[in-house]
């Protein structure tokens, strides 16, 4: 007989628990900082590094568009990556800035610049190889996209 006593009294307590105020009101979402703009200034590179700069023409909105700077046998086969990177397409001119270390440079080897841009997981464009001959910073202007085979 107490047990029938107590589950009233049991189940009246966990509603009165359960009717308290709410833990907090929710949060207003935060608005996102302002994406940083092509204008503005580019964070300084390190002492020890080199860069490639320019703009791609030709990626088309939302693909997929690496760049790499890579190590080349004569036979045109990559034997080495020195920096790459990767960006989205916007369908305008594409700017990049490839970081690279000067003293992975090989004297006597071939060094050249390489890129592609896949959409929906496909391979759509390439970028002819660009031979780099010197393992200084270089503004490369404006690379032309063509038709991958």
């Amino acid at each position: 007989m107490a047990m029938r006593l107590l589950a009233p009294l049991t189940l009246a307590g966990l509603l009165a628990a359960c009717a308290g105020e709410p833990a907090s009101p929710p949060q207003q979402p935060t608005t996102p900082a302002p994406a940083a703009t092509i204008d503005a200034a580019p964070a300084p590179l390190p002492g020890h590094l080199r860069e490639l700069s320019g703009r791609l023409l030709g990626a088309p909105s939302a693909s997929e568009v690496e760049l790499a700077l890579l190590l080349v046998d004569a036979r045109g086969l990559p034997q080495g990556l020195l920096g790459n990177i990767q960006l989205t397409g916007s369908g305008a001119a594409l700017p990049f800035r490839l970081p690279f270390n000067p003293q992975a440079f090989i004297p006597g080897t071939r060094v050249e610049l390489r890129g592609r841009v896949n959409q929906a997981g496909r391979l759509i464009l390439r970028l002819p190889p660009q031979p780099i001959r010197h393992n200084d910073s270089q503004q490369l202007g404006e690379l032309r996209l063509v038709p991958a085979p």
